[in-house]
């Protein structure tokens, strides 16, 4: 199994846009804040979080590979569960159904990152540490905000019994605890 640092290299390896490698450390991080409200395994769900999107780059044209040509390029260095939850994430293009928890939370802690970044943005600060649960609840339901933050992904959180607004505050203090990597 890879250790932290040689999946962040690994990442920087097959991912060359800083805004990616962010998506990536974002997700990371609210898969780690979500593990330890289920007392789960932190580095396992954190890892599946940071090397989610690592073919991205290389797939972007072809949706249907993502999740696919991850497996190959992860083969060997990280566990069955972590690959297949990384497939399921992309299970409108592979088919794998999200079955577990962690797959269904990857999927959940994807989408949200990018609304809870989008909140960030849009504050005067322009810093995570200004956002409110209350801030979110309301973006989260203005389908014009961050039309890319799929809402029907994020309540994955209800399938794994996260109702949304302590799915929000668990993701929300996630992020708060790596905003400095971020820039917000």
């Amino acid at each position: 199994m890879l250790s932290r640092d040689e999946a962040l290299q690994l990442v920087k390896e097959n991912v060359s846009k800083e805004n990616i490698v962010k998506h990536m450390l974002a997700v990371e991080a609210i898969m780690r804040s979500l593990a330890k409200h289920f007392s789960e395994n932190e580095n396992i769900w954190g890892l599946t979080g940071l090397l989610h999107d690592i073919d991205y780059e290389k797939t972007m044209d072809n949706p249907e590979k993502h999740g696919l040509v991850a497996e190959e390029i992860l083969k060997g260095k990280v566990s069955e569960e972590i690959l297949r939850a990384i497939k399921a994430h992309n299970f409108e293009h592979t088919g794998i159904t999200p079955e577990t928890r962690m797959e269904k939370a990857l999927i959940a802690c994807d989408a949200i990152s990018g609304l809870l970044i989008a909140c960030a943005l849009v504050m005067p600060s322009k810093k995570l540490e200004d956002v409110k649960v209350k801030t979110v609840k309301k973006k989260f339901k203005d389908k014009d905000f961050a039309r890319g933050a799929d809402r029907k992904r994020i309540l994955f959180c209800e399938e794994i019994n996260v109702p949304k607004e302590e799915f929000f505050e668990i993701a929300l203090n996630g992020l708060k605890q790596i905003a400095s990597e971020l820039g917000l």
